[in-house]
């Protein structure tokens, strides 16, 4: 397989946007330690007492990981079972038996709602 000109360019313009990306929110965070770092000075110059206030800003709260087994099995099934009824309904007579193909992902949607729910019920 040969590579082109374009196709260096467009890797070397992802590479250079991903560096630009670290080396802006790197300098954004030291130009923020710097002004924090300049406010205590003067406020220890001036003996005013400044709480504690935490380097980074907090990390909005994940998600409840609860909610991503069935999320992830609801989709999976809902997806697989509507890719099989699109092969059934699309291929021809002597493709017919491909619509089987998405059945592992619906089952294992079934098997993530399954497990969810028995594992809800055991909690009780």
């Amino acid at each position: 397989m040969s590579y082109t000109v374009g196709d260096g360019t467009v890797v070397l313009a992802l590479a250079a946007g991903f560096v630009g990306y670290v080396h802006v929110k790197h300098q954004s965070r030291r130009k923020r330690l710097e002004i924090i770092h300049q406010e205590r000075l003067v406020a220890m110059e001036k003996g005013i007492p400044l709480p504690e206030f935490p380097l980074e800003p907090a990390r909005d709260p994940r998600p409840d990981p609860n909610n991503v087994m069935p999320i992830l099995g609801t989709v999976l099934f809902s997806l697989s079972v509507g890719t099989m009824i699109v092969f059934y309904l699309t291929l021809k007579a002597a493709e017919h038996g491909f619509w089987v193909l998405p059945l592992p992902f619906a089952f294992l949607g079934v098997g993530l709602l399954t497990f969810h729910f028995l594992k809800r019920d055991a909690g009780r």
